[in-house]
């Protein structure tokens, strides 16, 4: 999302200010600044200050929501169309948790085109709030958050805005370990030649763990930022910290 930001914001010659938490990986926010961005790290709970309100008083200009801004979803959605118009038959679609932003754009353009097909969310352990949100009946923080090398997913708590815009579209949601992330992400690159970052794998990991039942799943892998230290971790078969 940030590089989406940074990518658009030399294009139209405008400057572009991320804010981000203070764990992000090095490859992202490297990536960032090869594309003109200025990052602003903070830490993690003045970050998630800033998801909430919508805003940071540390820069001027538009507020680009990474979640929350319409326009934002309905180019997830985009996703969700091209599913509908390249497959037939699928079963279920697995999307990586976040913010939502991802998961309600896709489900909303499969709601439409594709409305037998079930969309799941899935989280980290270390982050299960849709999963605590379902439970609760509203959103409520989840048990036993914590950073992890997932750092792309999973979160103390649904934003309430994204909870009433995705419950209906949710057929459920799932965790997985880090344990099983990391397999999926050296499932991944030793399989298929693809780098998925942690958050990208999530679904890989829940389709494996059979925690969605179907014939024909879709897993959305959405990220490749990963450190390099943190992948070759992976790939000797540790799951990094």
């Amino acid at each position: 999302m940030a590089q989406g930001v940074a990518w658009a914001a030399r294009e139209l010659g405008v400057p572009a200010t991320i804010v981000a938490p203070e764990q992000a990986p090095r490859a992202k926010l490297d990536a960032i600044a090869r594309l003109g961005g200025e990052v602003v790290k903070v830490p993690y709970e003045r970050w998630w200050e800033v998801m909430v309100a919508g805003s940071y008083d540390g820069a001027d200009g538009l507020f680009v929501h990474p979640v929350q801004d319409e326009r934002v979803m309905a180019g997830n959605g985009t996703i969700g169309l091209e599913l509908a118009e390249q497959l037939a038959d699928v079963d279920a679609v697995l999307v990586p948790w976040g913010g939502g932003g991802l998961f309600t754009g896709i489900a909303s353009a499969l709601a439409v085109r594709s409305p037998g097909t079930r969309v799941y969310a899935v989280q980290p352990e270390t982050g299960a709030a849709v999963s605590a949100a379902l439970e609760a009946g509203a959103p409520a923080e989840a048990s036993g958050f914590a950073p992890s090398f997932v750092d792309g997913a999973g979160a103390k708590v649904v934003l309430p805005q994204m909870w009433e815009l995705a419950r209906p579209l949710l057929a459920g949601a799932c965790a997985v370990s880090l344990d099983e992330t990391a397999a999926a992400v050296r499932l991944l690159a030793q399989r298929a030649h693809v780098v998925a970052e942690g958050a990208g794998a999530l679904a890989v990991a829940a389709a494996l763990a059979r925690r969605v039942q179907g014939k024909r799943l879709v897993c959305i892998v959405s990220g490749g930022n990963i450190d390099a230290d943190r992948l070759a971790a992976i790939l000797r078969g540790q799951t990094p910290s």
